[in-house]
């Protein structure tokens, strides 16, 4: 069983996940990297060549192996499962999924400290990024990660090491 992690862009999947793995001692995987390494592009430029549906096949390429690992540390990309055959490829794979939330002013502060995000990620929305879009796009995704999630961990006001040792609790 692996733990995957899920949440909204900047909740700390990867950071999180790369530190959890260390300490369970178990290999990470990331949906999103393994995205950019099979595409040989960034997420922003897959975006402005093939548009959201063509990421969104390369996600569910992705899911499909990455749904296959055991005894892993995961973090799925935040739209990931709201594709109705990847919801069902990690469900079936019988992982944990853990969901990091966290607030949506929190989460545009994060965005904006960090150069690479906008370098390397679309907005999601017509709204261009901001906390709007945060807002509706949580809205939308919420209701599913709290559906599939085992567990939650706020992570609004926590260091990252601080919510690994939070994860530790919950799994």
């Amino acid at each position: 069983m692996s733990v995957v992690l899920i949440g909204y862009r900047a909740s700390g999947k990867s950071t999180v996940g790369r530190l959890l793995a260390e300490r369970l001692q178990r290999p990470f995987a990331d949906s999103d990297e393994w995205i950019v390494r099979e595409a040989g592009r960034s997420i922003r430029e897959i975006f402005a060549e093939r548009g959201e549906s063509g990421f969104r096949e390369l996600e569910t390429q992705a899911v499909r192996q990455i749904a296959l690992l055991g005894d892993h540390v995961i973090a799925l990309g935040g739209g990931a499962l709201g594709k109705p055959e990847n919801l069902a490829a990690m469900r079936a794979g019988g992982h944990r999924f853990v969901y990091l939330h966290c607030l949506p002013r929190q989460l545009h502060d994060r965005i904006q400290a960090d150069p690479a995000t906008a370098a390397a990620r679309p907005a999601l929305s017509k709204l261009g990024g901001g906390i709007e879009e945060i807002e509706q796009i949580l809205a939308q995704r919420e209701p599913l990660w709290r559906e599939v999630a085992h567990a939650e961990v706020d992570v609004t006001n926590l260091t990252p090491q601080q919510v690994v040792d939070a994860l530790v609790k919950v799994i």
